[in-house]
């Protein structure tokens, strides 16, 4: 039987993540999509013995690379399935997929996926970080890439969503074992942020989905993005962080746990309003 969906997957330099990804969705018999921004390692051949659909695109950011993947593809498929390449799914989530049904989802335009999120071999199960639904299937054609963002890349739908809470997509980025790639990486990405939030300030930016606390999970997202960038700058990733490890516990994730947290949580965040202070000023100067 021929699947109802297709599966499209970003990459560069991969090849230590894209086997895992594709072994993993291997028997579901979908085509598969990847879009390219130029590996120079063996990407590109595991791609092509796998048996996908390959295109070239130069990266800016996620966000944008994903609106030119779901404009470029030919998809034929009803359904998308949007990965990453450092994700693999669970034999949980397999056989939702391969039991998927379009006919029972008629009133249902995307569908989110449950993930569990790996830093250094560990489990980040507390400190907002389980269970975390992520919007990674939807309608060909009618979901969209949430360009109003800088790094965090969502996928939008109009209309009703559901929500799969059993099976899971399971995400380690094996070269953030290396903390060094990991705080280079999000150095980059914390250019990306500021430039976004000053133009958030300057009111060239708005958000793509509405903000409502008991709305879906990324409706609730927007509406504590909303308050994140009305607190005082400086004094919010100490509020965050201190959240994050009583609050929603993260201090129970161990010692593992608690680097990612600080690292993801604070310093992250920190230096983020630093580089927002001093493009500022040399914008104001």
């Amino acid at each position: 039987m021929i699947p109802e969906f297709s599966f499209i997957i970003l990459t560069f330099n991969e090849e230590q993540h894209l086997p895992r990804l594709l072994n993993s969705i291997a028997e579901l018999n979908a085509s598969v999509f990847i879009l390219d921004s130029g590996s120079t390692d063996h990407t590109l051949k595991i791609a092509e013995d796998f048996g996908a659909i390959v295109k070239y695109n130069a990266f800016e950011n996620h966000p944008k690379q994903w609106d030119f993947a779901l404009k470029n593809f030919d998809v034929s498929a009803p359904w998308t399935i949007g990965l990453d390449a450092d994700q693999i799914i669970t034999p949980e989530l397999f056989e939702l997929l391969a039991n998927f049904k379009s006919e029972a989802y008629q009133n249902v335009n995307g569908i989110y996926f449950n993930r569990k999120n790996f830093f250094k071999g560990k489990w980040i199960r507390f400190g907002g970080y389980y269970p975390k639904y992520l919007l990674k299937m939807f309608r060909t054609g009618i979901g969209f890439s949430d360009t109003n963002e800088n790094m965090d890349h969502r996928f939008v739908v109009t209309g009703n969503t559901a929500i799969w809470k059993k099976g899971h997509i399971l995400e380690e980025n094996l070269k953030e074992n290396e903390i060094s790639f990991w705080i280079n990486k999000h150095n980059r990405y914390s250019d990306l942020v500021a430039d976004e939030e000053i133009e958030r300030l300057q009111q060239l930016r708005t958000q793509t989905i509405k903000p409502n606390l008991f709305g879906d999970p990324y409706q609730r997202m927007a509406f504590f993005k909303k308050i994140w960038w009305k607190l005082p700058r400086g004094i919010r990733p100490f509020i965050y962080f201190g959240y994050r490890m009583t609050f929603q516990l993260g201090i129970l994730d161990g010692r593992i746990g608690i680097l990612f947290h600080f690292l993801q949580g604070f310093w992250f965040r920190l230096i983020v309003d630093v580089k927002i202070e001093e493009k500022l000023k040399e914008n104001h100067d």
